[in-house]
């Protein structure tokens, strides 16, 4: 069963949130973590994870904090969960492209192919327009 790790989820939510922010605009890290309600040293082993794979920058200082380096619509949201879950795989074991010990490859196979898609062709600028029209969600920062 594919499951995404709250690491994972946070993740997301890091990005997201940053993504809401205008343009090369840093958020400091206390803000994520009062939004978020974690803890400053969960918060930065995260964000340090994304930030060695080239998706945010972070700066020391009064006007430091973290942003994206690209433009939302250029983030997948395939691309994030696999920073911090690695690969997105639904059962068993991969072997090159095989699934091996499991049985019923081929409906696997196409599973994890109907996720694989689904994430990577959303984007965080898709992400921010449903939060924005979801009305149980709280915009703040």
């Amino acid at each position: 069963m594919l499951k995404i790790s709250t690491r994972g989820q946070y993740a997301l939510l890091i990005m997201t949130t940053l993504a809401e922010q205008p343009e090369n605009t840093y958020v400091p890290l206390k803000l994520l973590s009062h939004r978020q309600n974690l803890s400053n040293k969960y918060l930065e082993q995260i964000l340090i994870q994304l930030s060695k794979k080239g998706l945010v920058t972070g700066a020391r200082g009064i006007n430091g904090g973290y942003k994206l380096n690209r433009k939302p619509e250029q983030y997948s949201v395939g691309e994030i969960l696999r920073c911090s879950e690695g690969e997105l795989s639904s059962h068993g074991v991969h072997k090159g492209n095989t699934i091996t010990n499991v049985g019923n490859q081929a409906f696997w196979q196409d599973f994890d192919k109907l996720i694989n898609d689904y994430v990577d062709n959303t984007t965080l600028d898709i992400l921010v327009e449903k939060n924005k029209a979801d009305p149980g969600f709280e915009y703040c920062i």
